[in-house]
């Protein structure tokens, strides 16, 4: 995460720390070791699917937050090939949530072709 991570806070370093397992704690941590992002692991399939939450911290309020809401990463083969299917959560309920879900979009299309490139290359390489 530490190689495409960045684009979700403008390029500022941070890390993303969490023992990934159900329940866990998930933080996004600045480099004053401050969290910007927390939340929780909600789902977990070995190689197959994690979900976890997501609250900037330095948001006015928290919105409610359902197990449904926060990323979720899915794998699945196809024709020979892993396939990666990435979801954001639910901006319905969020005051401005639109505005949200734009910005959300935009990061996305940056992050992507970069964790995509990171999974085509040999190990080691970055």
């Amino acid at each position: 995460t530490s190689q495409w991570a960045l684009e979700f806070d403008g390029g500022a370093p941070f890390r993303i720390e969490s023992d990934w397992r159900i329940g866990a704690p998930v933080r996004w941590i600045d480099e004053d070791e401050q969290s910007l992002v927390e939340g929780a692991v909600t789902r977990l399939e070995p190689e197959k699917l994690l979900r976890f939450t997501v609250f900037d911290v330095r948001a006015a309020e928290r919105p409610a937050v359902s197990e449904e809401d926060g990323i979720t990463f899915e794998l699945a083969e196809q024709a020979g090939r892993t396939q990666l299917r990435v979801r954001q959560g639910d901006f319905a309920s969020m005051k401005d949530g639109e505005k949200y879900m734009d910005a959300s979009a935009a990061v996305w299309d940056r992050v992507l072709p970069r964790i995509k490139a990171l999974s085509e290359s040999p190990a080691g390489d970055s």
